[in-house]
């Protein structure tokens, strides 16, 4: 699995509910745009992993904290998941999934910054800013 990415995003259902329609290309993009991110503040430069690989979990509950697996030594990633509510996914418009994707790609990017030292303070001021706009109904 030979790649240049910084960030690799993929879905698993752990039901038996088809997640959405747009699940791929929204995950591209954003994957496109945190990876940017990712490189501009110098994220991964002092990390023991030259990757995250982020499984987005399509299960019955929204998750805060990810799940993580140990650094994979053979391809330099760090394997993460967090579960997302089908519920809210099945229906969602392309705009509303990738709004839900978004902030749950900068839970895991936050969590993981904390968890290995790195610099994650963009993309919590981001997290902060996408929770509040969802709390004042924006």
């Amino acid at each position: 699995m030979a790649h240049d990415r910084k960030l690799v995003l993929g879905g698993a259902s752990l039901t038996e509910a088809r997640c959405n329609r747009y699940d791929i290309s929204v995950m591209g993009e954003i994957m496109d745009e945190m990876e940017r991110l990712m490189i501009e503040t110098g994220y991964l430069d002092n990390a023991p992993f030259k990757w995250v690989g982020l499984i987005l979990r399509y299960g019955l509950k929204n998750e805060d904290e990810p799940h993580y697996q140990r650094i994979n030594k053979k391809y330099g990633d760090l394997p993460v998941a967090i579960e997302l509510d089908t519920n809210e996914l099945r229906n969602a418009s392309r705009e509303e999934l990738k709004e839900i994707f978004t902030i749950a790609t900068l839970k895991v990017l936050v969590h993981v910054a904390r968890k290995y030292g790195l610099p994650g303070e963009r993309f919590a001021e981001m997290l902060r800013a996408r929770l509040a706009g969802r709390n004042d109904g924006s």
